[in-house]
């Protein structure tokens, strides 16, 4: 392979979604160079910034029944068990809830956790607060999500952040969808919720860093009693 070939394997391919966004940067960039070369640079690492921003890089998925996976890049913020939004129809007990926080460094295309049928789409307008606060599960901007699968139902939701300002959707109701698949993403900073059926174990901790299609959240197969976690 050569060296040119090399680097543009490194390059992951950007979604279209975010050509307009950096087409945009990419124009102002060059006014700034017009006005005042130093702006022009500041313009372009923003430009590169956005290109980052909407990349799409290729994930492999474990692929087995009862696997989970994360549906976005970011840091793990919370496990806990919370009541889940009524729009998802899941009941009015609280469900096992694994929130995966990304800032505006992270890749924002979301991926299916499973593999189901798409029952329900809600969308429901809010405010902006930052996506990392709790409350943000119940004001923010959001669009919720719910897959059924052989073992049960799941609820993922979109949350829009402190920067964020449109949620996008790639699939409709009634859409058979595979674990890994996109659904959608949130232009620039948010959070994804994912609500599990009564009883399912995290496979994962707070403060873990997760990747989307590739990182398993929980499997419904497994006869673990639980696991333990340690940070260095």
């Amino acid at each position: 392979m050569s060296i040119a070939n090399s680097i543009r394997a490194q390059i992951p391919p950007i979604h279209r979604e975010g050509y307009p966004f950096i087409g945009g940067f990419a124009l102002v960039s060059l006014i700034l160079f017009w006005i005042w070369t130093p702006l022009g640079w500041i313009g372009t690492v923003l430009t590169v910034w956005c290109a980052l921003f909407f990349r799409d890089p290729v994930r492999v998925t474990p692929v087995r029944d009862g696997i989970v996976v994360s549906p976005a890049d970011g840091r793990v913020s919370m496990v806990a068990q919370v009541l889940p939004p009524a729009e998802l129809g899941l009941g009015d007990r609280p469900l096992p809830r694994i929130s995966i926080f990304m800032s505006v460094f992270n890749c924002h295309v979301n991926r299916s956790p499973v593999t189901g049928r798409i029952d329900r789409i809600a969308y429901r307008p809010g405010t902006f607060i930052n996506a990392e606060l709790d409350k943000a599960s119940e004001d923010n901007e959001r669009n919720s999500l719910v897959i059924s699968t052989t073992n049960g139902r799941i609820g993922v939701v979109q949350i829009a952040g402190l920067v964020a300002r449109r949620i996008v959707s790639f699939v409709r109701e009634g859409q058979s969808i595979g674990a890994g698949e996109r659904f959608g993403l949130i232009r620039f900073g948010s959070r994804l919720d994912v609500y599990l059926p009564e009883g399912t174990r995290s496979l994962v901790s707070e403060g873990q860093t997760a990747i989307a299609g590739e990182t398993i959240l929980a499997d419904f197969g497994s006869t673990e009693q639980g696991r333990t976690f340690r940070a260095d």
